[in-house]
């Protein structure tokens, strides 16, 4: 699936800020190997690159549109592969990824790989959203199943692909000295005609667009840009509120 940094852009701000919450709650004073894993434009592996500057820092991605846009950052590395089935070459001391691996299933294979790969000492961390429950998200299938569309969208649905953090404590817990996980609803003030739609239009919506011709691809965004706008109706002042939950997971190997 392509992706379309331009879009997903849009909202770098209200995007950023849970990476920075992350980054604030990584306790390494200074870590020799770094990987920002789903690295996507690399604006958040500069950040890991400027607070342990001594570091070696890889961004990985599996989108070769968001890595051409990364590679613009000098000093640092980019690899492209599966973030999947991806692992280091050597041991980490810090993996981090930042909205990524809700994307991909099988977290207990995945998040217990991942955390074998940390060095002793070092940390894996983790931000995802958990927001699927929203209307924001469940919009999206009521609009892809109410049209002439249906049989093309229906089986691009998928469940709510990351589980209540207690799955990833009993996950973790075996391989962690220290486990930290916790969650913060983010109550973001959007500008613009329709941003909850521009929003998941970046992410989450895309993939069902993709697979659209026009002008079924017209209709069915028109469709559910009807339901959300209904759903989160503009303040008086113009904005629209979007609360986002998001999970975050901070875990040290033993």
């Amino acid at each position: 699936m392509p992706w379309d940094p331009a879009q997903y852009l849009k909202f770098a701000d209200h995007r950023l800020r849970p990476a920075i919450d992350l980054i604030n709650r990584i306790d390494l004073e200074s870590p020799e190997v770094v990987y920002d894993l789903g690295a996507g434009t690399g604006n958040i592996t500069e950040m890991l690159a400027e607070r342990w500057p001594g570091a070696r820092v890889i961004g990985v991605d599996s989108s070769s549109e968001m890595l051409e846009r990364a590679e613009r950052i000098d000093n640092l590395e980019w690899r492209a592969a599966d973030i999947g089935s991806w692992r280091p070459d050597e041991r980490a001391d810090l993996i981090f990824s930042n909205a990524a691996l809700h994307w991909l299933t099988g977290h207990e294979k995945l998040f217990s790989g991942l955390m074998s790969s940390v060095a002793t000492g070092g940390l894996l961390a983790i931000q995802m959203p958990r927001n699927f429950g929203a209307l924001s998200h469940t919009s999206i299938s009521k609009a892809a199943l109410d049209g002439p569309w249906r049989s093309t969208l229906e089986p691009l649905l998928r469940p709510a692909p990351v589980e209540p953090p207690e799955y990833y404590v009993r996950v973790l817990s075996p391989m962690a000295s220290s486990l930290d996980v916790w969650e913060t609803d983010y109550i973001q003030v959007l500008n613009g005609d329709n941003p909850v739609k521009e929003w998941t239009k970046g992410t989450w919506l895309m993939p069902l667009l993709s697979a659209l011709e026009e002008p079924w691809r017209g209709e069915f965004e028109s469709a559910y840009a009807e339901l959300v706008e209904k759903a989160y109706p503009k303040e008086s002042d113009g904005t629209t509120l979007f609360p986002f939950k998001r999970m975050f997971i901070v875990a040290r190997k033993g």
